[in-house]
């Protein structure tokens, strides 16, 4: 069994271990400023492979933290599952209630993160459009 103590330490870490792979995302207006060049800079620096780079390195660093996130998701779900269907068999099991309801609430702050997610790449892919429209159009999702 986890106790409070180590759910909250557990979640930390993918917390943690989330905002240092949004350095990107959070750096996003410096490294725009001081990669792409204004017009009379515009001979000494190419803005289209620069904003095809940061294109890749955003969709790399996107796809690796939702990855994460589904993942931690998908695990903690079927926790909760299996412990939903061992509650239904030992309905007086404090125990099992308890670990029941902490596993829900590590979802829950999953899923959360989720949103958090959508948010931060959001925010960065205006940012991105703004400034690399003119100097890079990204290939079509498929």
């Amino acid at each position: 069994t986890t106790s409070p103590g180590s759910l909250i330490f557990l979640f930390f870490l993918i917390q943690e271990l989330l905002r240092v792979m949004r350095t990107i995302d959070d750096r996003i207006v410096h490294e725009l400023n001081t990669t792409i060049p204004t017009a009379s800079f515009v001979g000494k620096v190419d803005p289209g492979q620069t904003c095809k780079e940061l294109y890749e390195s955003l969709t790399a660093a996107h796809t690796s933290r939702e990855r994460i996130i589904k993942n931690c998701i998908s695990q903690t779900s079927a926790v909760v599952k299996t412990l939903k269907e061992e509650r239904e068999k030992a309905d007086e099991d404090v125990a099992l209630l308890k670990q029941l309801r902490k596993e829900q609430t590590k979802l829950k702050l999953m899923q959360s993160e989720l949103n958090v997610e959508e948010v931060v790449n959001d925010r960065s892919w205006k940012v991105f459009n703004e400034r690399c429209r003119i100097h890079y159009k990204p290939p079509k999702s498929q």
